[in-house]
Parts: structure tokens; sequence; C-alpha cells
């Protein structure tokens, strides 16, 4: 069997760490990267700032020139955020007949908040014979999944606390804008009330994915921001906060079922919070039976839990039965350390 091919679309921060991380996998190689900007016609291997070895040569280039049928097992879409942006880019790589996996947020569970373009890639995917998949560290792991797998071994389930504190340090420059680094509290007010202040995209969709699996029916979901005003100038590899501007935003959120709130969502992120002495942590906190408390401190590295859970998903993904997919649907996430072809099912392979 060939090595499992597979194309990157977007090479900022999150495609670049894919590149360094597959660069170092058995039995999967990277055909393609589609960019825009100064990136496209350089080496991969010169934007990466690493040795190109024995690796054949990868130009970036323009995606949709790129992409074609029998070309890929998989694309890796690492561009967007929101389903809708990211709808018309999965739609063309599925539409040349090659599984698609995305970063993009509320792709995490999209029917939560765009049901109708979910029923719509599932549609696509279907009529071409792949699946598609949305997932990273939060949404698609810690805020969710996670919650679901300690849920596993209770009896009954009362109420949640899915809580995160984290380094928004090694994000690209579309998360300090969602974010709001570097703006001023006015900024930050204006833009919350006017709803162009995104904060943490997400819990909607993990909101979604829990009551999912629990077989909760959702009634109403609530969520609000507060600015994380830093007092020190904060400098980060793809935004900075001079002091008395945002650092970051403390989102909360809380689920109801049957006028009780039974999950609560609690996720503060800013830009080197060690720096002003904040532990990051992931905290799963369940009350039912047998109580659940999981704490993880330091945090899952957001960048590297991201590019974790698209790079581990990749045989899960090409495995799949064709549709929209989630992270309830597929195999649980593990570390593929082994070669990629063996995990891989022969009438799967697209590129033979």
């Amino acid at each position: 069997m060939k090595n499992v091919k597979v194309i990157i679309w977007g090479f900022g921060a999150m495609g670049s760490g894919i590149a360094k991380t597959l660069l170092n996998r058995k039995g999967i190689d990277i055909v393609g990267v589609g960019d825009i900007g100064a990136k496209v016609g350089k080496s991969m291997f010169e934007v990466l700032g690493v040795e190109k070895g024995d690796n054949p040569e990868v130009i970036v280039g323009n995606a949709e020139e790129i992409i074609k049928p029998g070309v890929a097992d998989i694309v890796i879409v690492c561009t967007d955020s929101y389903t809708k942006a990211v709808f018309p880019k999965l739609k063309f790589v599925m539409e040349q007949g090659i599984n698609a996996i995305t970063s993009a947020e509320q792709m995490a569970y999209p029917a939560a908040q765009e049901p109708e373009l979910a029923a719509e890639l599932d549609k696509i995917a279907k009529a071409n014979g792949v699946s598609v998949l949305g997932t990273g560290i939060n949404p698609g792991h810690i805020m969710d999944l996670l919650v679901l797998v300690m849920t596993g071994a209770m009896t009954d389930v009362e109420h949640i606390v899915s809580r995160r504190v984290n380094s928004l340090s090694p994000f690209g420059p579309t998360v300090m804008e969602e974010q709001g680094i570097g703006i001023s509290v006015e900024d930050f007010n204006a833009k919350k009330a006017s709803g162009k202040m995104a904060g943490h995209v997400g819990f909607h969709e993990s909101v979604g994915m829990i009551a999912e699996g629990l077989g909760w029916d959702i009634e109403k979901f609530e969520q609000d921001m507060e600015p994380i005003v830093t007092d020190v100038d904060r400098v980060a590899p793809y935004g900075e906060a001079k002091a008395g501007t945002l650092a970051g935003v403390a989102m909360v959120g809380q689920a109801y079922k049957d006028g009780e709130c039974v999950i609560e969502m609690d996720h503060p992120q800013q830009i080197e919070p060690e720096q002003v002495g904040i532990s990051t942590g992931d905290y799963v906190i369940i009350k039912g039976t047998p109580d659940i408390n999981l704490a993880n401190s330091p945090e899952v590295e957001g960048g590297l839990g991201t590019t974790a859970m698209l790079v581990n998903m990749i045989p899960q993904v090409i495995n799949a039965d064709a549709g929209l997919q989630t992270m309830l649907s597929l195999p649980v996430p593990c570390c593929v350390l082994g070669d990629y072809r063996d995990r891989i099912k022969e009438d799967k392979k697209i590129v033979k």
C-alpha cells in the first residue's frame, strides 16, 4: 500500500505545526500545501525552516489548483473558525472525492448553530463517498469529548462543570483577533454590544455534543464574556497586549434542562498567563453517581493539542462511513506512533 497522502490548506501557525508533525510520522506524505500571499511559490521546507532531507519537494500554491481528484486521501483545512466561512472549502474538497478534516471550531458540532449547512455537508460527503470532520483541542476534546468519556464511568449524571484555563499564546492571528488581543476595554464593550466580539468559539458546539452523548434535551443555552485586562505588557508570537488593554477574554456558559442549569462552561483564556502568575489547567467536575473530579495542570497546550487531534484523527476520518462525522461518531482519538498505512482500510484508500 502506498503512503497516506495529505494536503494542508492554510499554512499559518496551525498548518505549519501539522506539517512539522507529519514529517516525523511513518507511512504518510504531505503532497500539497495551499495558502495565499507571500508563502505561495516557496518551498514548504523553507517556510517551515526545516531541512528537506530525502522528502520530495512541496511548493506552496493555490489550494484550488492543488486539490484534484485522486491526488490525496485527505485534506486538512486550517483557515477559518466558522462553519459558514469554511463551508465552500470543504464542499470543494469533497467534490474532488477527497476526505476532509478541519480545525474550524464550529465544525466540531455544526448542527448546534448551522443545522442546514450541517445537513448539506452530510449530503455532499455521502454523494462523493467521503467523510468530513471538525475537531481540535477545544471544541473536540477537552471541554466535551473528555467530559463524555468520564461520564462513561457513571450510572447517573446530575450536573457538569467543564473548565479550561488556558494560554492563547500558541495560536495565530485569527484567534488573536477573535479574542480581542490588544484592544481597549472600550472597543471590547462596543464589539460585544454589537455582536462582533467573538471570544471563544465553541461553547454551543461543546454543549451540543455533550447533550447528544447523554441524551439530554437542552431547552436554553446562555453565554457571556468579560475582558481580561493586563497590568503589564505581554507579547505572544502572533499578538501583543499593552498594559491596560485586553490580554484575553473570560467566557462562561450555562445550559438548562427542565428549568435547571445542568452544564456550566468556564473558559478564561489569555496570552502569556504565566507572566502574571496564573496557572493553566483543564478540569472536569461532574455531580452524579459516582462524582467525578478530574484535574490536569498545566493545561494541554492549545496549539499542540489541536495539531495532535487533527493529525491523530486522520485514520478515523479516512476509514469512516461517508458523511458528516463528529467526535461522537468516530473511534476515540489516540496518538498514532506506528505506520499510518497499518491503520487504513484498503478499500478506503483514495490514492492506491
